[in-house]
């Protein structure tokens, strides 16, 4: 499909990620993918989206999944020749009442939150095509956990020179310190989601860093943003944002118009820069 313009949408079936496929069907000038790890929530989410009279399409994705990722790398290589709107919004929150393990908790977060977000940005980012739109799921929780962390910690994600791979080591050490249970006395605090979202949100300033040096004049953006408190499974009924409300932010950076060269890197939350 020389030409089309395509859009992808990480756990697209409910949530956010269905609430920014909704709205991509209605802005974005060309395909609109939602992918989904099981096949028939996929397709009954596109279903659901039919009946409000948008057209998306559905490719089946699990993030935790490498064969998974690479598949559809190679669908949207052949049938697109790349990608040009990037939505990473697969994530996983256990609630606070549950009882799991800490260390468990730690262990299944972070490798949906940070390390399959990575695997999956590894395999689509060389897709991007010039002017392409890059947006990874954070939350206002990366924001607020971050002082939580020891002063080193917190120097270490703030650098504007810390590598992929130091991070990917970070994190591996967190889910070593929760399952031995020394993680608070190591100054990482008592919260696997905020740890992995702290995760990718310093993942996307170093992809942004990374872009900027390998891709330099063509235009690409990317950026980590939070969608709000969002009424879904994740954020419960008392939470104040609707899913189309909490869209609204991660959509704002996908449909960022060329020629802008800001945000960039950053955490963007209601449309606001927030400091990292």
């Amino acid at each position: 499909m020389a030409g089309v313009r395509v859009a992808v949408v990480t756990g697209g079936n409910k949530g956010v990620g269905l609430a920014v496929v909704r709205a991509l069907c209605k802005q974005f000038q060309g395909n609109v993918y939602l992918t989904a790890r099981n096949p028939k929530l996929g397709e009954d989410a596109v279903k659901s989206l039919n009946k409000e009279g948008l057209s998306p399409l559905f490719h089946q994705l699990d993030v935790t999944d490498l064969t998974s990722i690479q598949t559809l790398r190679n669908f949207l290589k052949e049938e697109y020749g790349g990608l040009d709107v990037f939505v990473n919004n697969a994530g996983v929150c256990f609630k606070a009442a549950d009882t799991t393990p800490f260390g468990t908790q730690a262990e299944i977060t972070l490798k949906t939150n940070f390390f399959a977000a990575r695997d999956v940005c590894n395999g689509l980012l060389p897709l991007i095509k010039p002017n392409g739109r890059v947006v990874n799921m954070s939350s206002i929780f990366s924001h607020t956990t971050l002082p939580k962390c020891s002063p080193e910690l917190q120097e270490r994600f703030r650098s504007d020179t810390i590598t992929e791979d130091e991070l990917v080591k970070l994190m591996k050490t967190f889910v070593q310190d929760a399952k031995k249970g020394v993680h608070q006395e190591n100054g990482w605090p008592n919260f696997a989601y905020g740890v992995s979202k702290i995760g990718l949100t310093v993942l996307s300033r170093i992809q942004a860093r990374q872009l900027k040096e390998t891709r330099k004049g063509e235009g690409i953006i990317l950026n980590a943003c939070c969608p709000g408190w969002v009424r879904t499974d994740m954020g419960g009924p008392n939470a104040t944002k609707t899913p189309d409300e909490g869209a609204v932010t991660p959509v704002y950076l996908a449909l960022l118009p060329p020629g802008v060269d800001s945000p960039y890197g950053e955490l963007v939350s209601d449309k606001e820069v927030l400091t990292w």
